[in-house]
């Protein structure tokens, strides 16, 4: 059996107006702003995207991502559908996602961006980790200007 593994990362700050809503893992948040990106900005499902990226050497957001953003597709589960027709093979055993930022409070939504992700992806709830920090406010981040995503995403192919 082979086994790869792969690291995405991904970070937006936030409008400056409240003028999208702020979604994360696919899964709207209450908040008072969301996040900068032609698309939903959905940094979660972008740091899970470019972690499956890493693995089949397709980078998705980028150019593929624009031009879907021109024709009006802006929903992230989109980007991460086009990685996942990547993978060509490779099974997915394992994603653990850490999110950064000082807000909006992550762990109340938790079990329902599992369950999205994992429906999203083909995979079970239990084989998707979600952890949220604040950083101790170190970063722009943990300041409340944005958030940052780090996934790592484990493949296996026979």
């Amino acid at each position: 059996m082979k086994i790869k593994t792969g690291i995405g990362q991904d970070s937006h700050a936030f409008e400056h107006e409240n003028n999208k809503p702020l979604i994360l893992g696919g899964v709207e948040f209450i908040h008072a702003k969301g996040l900068k990106g032609n698309s939903d900005a959905d940094v979660v499902l972008h740091s899970i995207t470019n972690a499956i990226s890493s693995i089949t050497g397709k980078n998705i957001l980028g150019t593929k991502a624009d031009e879907l953003c021109q024709q009006n597709i802006t929903n992230s589960a989109e980007y991460l559908k086009l990685a996942l027709q990547e993978l060509k093979g490779w099974t997915i055993n394992h994603i653990a996602i850490s999110i950064e930022c000082l807000s909006p409070k992550i762990s109340p939504k938790i079990a329902k961006m599992k369950a999205n992700i994992a429906n999203l992806i083909g995979i079970k709830v239990e084989d998707v980790g979600i952890t949220a920090t604040t950083g101790e406010g170190l970063t722009d981040f943990g300041k409340g200007r944005g958030i940052q995503v780090l996934s790592i995403i484990s493949v296996s192919k026979p």
